[in-house]
């Protein structure tokens, strides 16, 4: 297979094979490893504070001199009213019991205490890192924002769940389209008004490819050669893949997180609000279970916040109920391998299979 196309001249790769940003997931060391095959490493910043994006940014660097991505969320924050202080302490009761129930003494956090970044300042962090290639989710820029990283020759991804959402990304200036199908993994980028769009990866690719210019990557259930040649037929120029690097030597999931994962059945995998007030899709637990039949999930980022002590201390106490583990609708066969073999594997499949 050819795998030379106008992302690997844009991005200067390769191939076109994309990191899936996984934030809880990704690693500087599973960007670099990405980048060591000449793919496309993604480093999820999500909503970190500057400090923090700034640090991961420079201890990527030390371990990688080729081109990577950076990942951010856009969305707004909403206002913080009394009517939601009260849903939160609602919520935070709520939980806090069933955790207990569950064997799992947690005391969550005031909802006063929190830090909510604006992705406007993370904007200028990235600037300042002079980052290259910046993707991100949950919404789109706003102008201003886009203007500042067009002055610094930033390249932008943008990510779509239907084909209003694209061709608002196209309008407003990104290079790339990242295109999400209903069955990826982790977290929907959905940012329209109303309820998340339900539409199947191969139904939405080619819809968006026929009203769109700019070239798109693909998300959602790519783990094999095939998966891989239907997307690149409908319209994809650029692959990414999250689950299949799950349990991968990078991976910062720990190995009671990936022994569940190994151990998954299709029918686990549930998309829920339950962890962090927004969509995403991955395994089925007691917390998910309870929480996405009750009226305790607050917006995003406030639900995500409440939930962050939680899932650390379900972390650090290997309690897999109380955690969020994002996977797609396709388990592959999980590897434990380094992301570098098993990037390469994915190339070699494909080639291999393509007669070269």
């Amino acid at each position: 297979m050819d795998w030379k196309n106008k992302i690997t001249r844009k991005l200067n790769l390769e191939y076109p094979i994309v990191q899936a940003p996984m934030l809880g997931v990704g690693t500087p060391e599973m960007v670099a490893a990405t980048a060591k095959i000449g793919a496309l490493g993604s480093l999820p910043l999500g909503d970190l504070p500057t400090e923090k994006c700034m640090e991961l940014i420079r201890e990527t660097r030390k371990l990688t001199g080729r081109p990577f991505a950076v990942n951010i969320f856009v969305n707004e924050i909403p206002l913080l009213t009394q009517k939601l202080k009260q849903q939160y302490y609602e919520a935070r009761l709520f939980i806090e019991k069933l955790a207990s129930d569950q064997g799992l003494a947690v005391r969550l956090p005031d909802i006063e205490s929190f830090q909510l970044t604006n992705y406007r300042d993370q904007v200028d962090a990235l600037i300042s890192e002079n980052c290259r290639i910046v993707s991100f989710t949950f919404g789109n820029l706003d102008a201003e924002s886009i203007q500042k990283f067009k002055q610094n020759d930033t390249i932008l991804i943008g990510t779509c769940t239907s084909v209003q959402e694209a061709i608002v990304l196209e309008q407003s200036g990104v290079d790339i389209l990242c295109v999400q199908g209903l069955e990826a993994g982790g977290h929907r980028g959905s940012f329209g008004a109303g309820h998340i769009p339900a539409i199947g990866g191969f139904s939405l690719l080619p819809q968006v490819n026929d009203v769109v210019k700019i070239p798109i990557i693909y998300a959602g259930g790519i783990y094999n050669r095939q998966t891989l040649l239907a997307s690149r037929m409908l319209g994809a120029q650029g692959f990414q893949v999250g689950s299949l690097l799950l349990c991968s030597e990078e991976s910062a999931l720990l190995d009671f997180e990936k022994k569940s994962l190994l151990e998954a059945r299709q029918e686990q995998i549930v998309l829920t609000k339950s962890f962090s007030g927004r969509y995403a899709r991955g395994l089925s637990n007691a917390f998910i279970k309870a929480l996405d039949h009750s009226k305790h999930i607050l917006p995003y980022p406030y639900q995500n916040k409440l939930t962050a002590e939680l899932r650390k201390q379900a972390k650090a106490s290997k309690n897999i109920d109380f955690v969020s583990i994002w996977a797609g609708n396709s388990l592959p066969s999980f590897s434990n391998a380094s992301t570098t073999e098993i990037l390469k594997g994915l190339v070699l499949e494909v080639n291999k299979n393509s007669g070269q």
